[in-house]
C-alpha cells in the first residue's frame, strides 16, 4: 500500500514555516511498511484542498492532511471534508466539555471561536487532541482512509503517537517492515556504491531494499525488508549486513542515524577522557556537535575560536614566524594550535581545525576548501590535509566530519 501526505497553509508556501511535519510521518509509516508516494503543499484555499483530496485519492491508499483546524476564518479544513464527503457539521460535547476544561484549567476565556472547534463533521471518528484544542477526523471512503490532524507539530505528533498509526495498523493489516542503516564516512557514495556492488545485487535478488542517503562527509545505507512478522524481516536485514560489514569495516562508524559526536562521547566517557578543540575555519561548529550531546560536560572541557593571527598566538602560543612563513592553514600552525589548546585546557585529546572555508580568500597553492585537522594526545600530533569544495557552509561540515572521525580514530588505537 501507498500514503499520500498533504500539508494546508501559505506559511509553508512562502517559506515562513518549515514542513517538519510530513518528514517525521514518512518516518514513522516507514517502520509500519508504508511507502509515502508523494508529499504535497497546497494554499487554504478550498478549491486548492478539494482537488488535492481528489488527486490523492485516486493514486494512494491513506491520505494525511496536516493544519487547517485552528479556530480562525482562515481555517477552513472541516468545512471542505465536510464538502467533500458530502456531510455536515455537528456539536460534539464531549470535545466541547474539553474544550471548556483546556481553558477554564489556563484561567482564559471561552471564546466562540474556540467552543466552534467542537463542531465536527458527522461522517468522521473524531481523534481526540490530548495537547490541544483542534481534533483529528477520520473518514473511509471504500478502502481509502482520509485523516485530517492538527499542523502544530507536538499536537499531531501526539495524535498520530496515541492514535492513527493503531488505526492505520489495524485497518490496513500492513506486513511489517524493518529498517535499519548503516552510517559510513571516509569514503564517497559512487565510490561506496562500486565497493558493494555485488553485494547490492544479491541483496535485490533476494527481495530487500537498499537506499543510499549522503550529506556532507557522511554516506548512510538504509537496509529494508518485509516479511510476516518483524522477527524474520529483522533477521532478513541483520543476515544482510553481516555480509556487509567485512567489505566497508574501517567505513562504518555506526548505526540508525548515531552521529559522530554521539560515537566520540562514548568512547571519552568509556576511555575516563577529556577533549577540548581550537578552532578557525568551524568557528565553534566542531563543538557545538560535541557539547549537543546529553552529558558531554563530563568530558568536553572547553573550546577556542581563534579566527586571526593574533588569538592563534595570545591563545594558543602559535609561533608568529611561523604563521608569517608558512600562513595560518599548515601543517605547522595547525599542530601548534592542537598543542596549545591541549596544554592550555588539560585535556587528554584536542582537536584543531583551521582551513580556507571560501568563497574567497584562496591562493593558488592553498584553494578554497584546503583544510588542515590535527589531533594531539599523550601519544603525540596527528595531523591530515583535506581538500574540500568551494561552499562554506559544506566546507565547515565536513571539517567537523572529518575532525570528529580523526578522533573517534584516535580514540579507538
Amino acid at each position: 500500500m501507498q500514503a499520500e501526505i498533504i500539508t494546508i497553509g501559505d506559511e509553508l508556501l512562502i517559506g515562513q514555516t518549515i514542513d517538519t511535519n510530513s518528514a517525521w510521518i514518512g518516518a514513522e509509516l516507514a517502520k509500519l511498511g508504508i511507502e509515502v508516494f508523494q508529499i504535497t503543499s497546497i494554499t487554504d484555499r478550498k478549491e486548492h484542498i478539494l482537488s488535492a483530496l481528489k488527486h490523492a485519492e485516486d493514486r494512494s491508499d491513506l491520505i494525511l492532511v496536516t493544519g487547517g483546524l485552528g479556530p480562525t476564518k482562515d481555517d477552513i479544513t472541516k468545512e471542505t471534508f465536510c464538502e467533500y464527503f458530502n456531510t455536515t457539521l455537528e456539536l460534539n460535547q464531549e470535545v466541547l466539555d474539553e474544550i471548556e476544561s483546556y481553558f477554564n484549567a489556563r484561567g482564559i476565556e471561552v471564546l466562540q471561536v474556540n467552543k466552534d472547534q467542537a463542531m465536527l463533521p458527522k461522517a468522521s471518528k473524531i481523534i481526540r487532541n490530548w495537547q490541544g484544542t483542534a481534533s483529528g477526523m477520520w473518514f473511509e471512503k471504500g478502502d481509502k482512509v482520509f485523516v485530517s490532524m492538527p499542523g502544530v507539530p507536538y499536537e499531531m505528533k501526539g495524535m498520530m503517537e496515541e492514535s492513527v498509526l493503531p488505526m492505520v495498523n489495524h485497518f490496513f493489516k500492513v506486513k511489517p517492515k524493518v529498517h535499519k542503516t548503516v552510517m559510513t564516512e571516509g569514503i564517497g557514495e559512487s565510490s561506496l556504491a562500486e565497493l558493494i556492488e555485488d553485494w547490492e545485487e544479491k541483496l535485490r535478488a533476494d527481495g530487500l531494499g537498499l537506499a543510499y542517503l549522503p550529506s556532507p562527509g557522511i554516506v548512510k545505507l538504509r537496509i529494508s525488508a518485509s516479511a510476516d512478522t518483524q522477527s524474520e524481516a529483522s533477521d532478513l536485514v541483520y543476515n544482510k549486513i553481516k555480509l556487509l560489514q567485512p567489505l566497508i569495516e574501517k567505513y562504518i562508524y555506526g548505526y540508525d542515524g548515531i552521529t559522530l559526536g554521539e560515537v566520540v562521547g562514548k568512547l571519552l566517557l568509556k576511555k575516563n577522557a577529556t577533549v577540548s578543540t581550537a578552532e578557525s575555519c568551524t568557528s565553534g561548529y566542531l563543538a557545538s556537535q560535541i557539547t549537543s550531546i546529553p552529558g558531554s560536560s563530563s568530558y568536553f572541557v572547553g573550546s577556542v575560536i581563534a579566527y586571526s593571527y593574533d588569538s592563534k598566538t595570545s591563545e594558543l602560543g602559535v609561533e608568529p614566524d611561523d604563521l608569517i612563513k608558512y600562513g595560518a592553514v599548515s601543517q605547522q600552525v595547525i599542530e601548534q594550535m592542537a598543542k596549545g589548546i591541549r596544554a592550555k585546557l588539560n585535556t587528554d585529546y584536542s582537536i584543531a581545525t583551521s582551513g580556507i572555508a571560501g568563497p574567497g580568500g584562496g591562493t593558488a597553492d592553498k584553494p578554497v576548501g584546503t583544510v588542515w585537522v590535527a589531533i594531539a594526545s599523550n601519544a603525540g600530533v596527528v595531523s591530515k590535509r583535506f581538500q574540500f569544495g568551494n561552499h562554506r557552509d559544506r566546507n565547515v561540515q565536513r571539517t567537523t566530519v572529518c575532525a570528529l572521525s580523526m578522533l573517534r580514530k584516535a580514540l579507538v588505537d
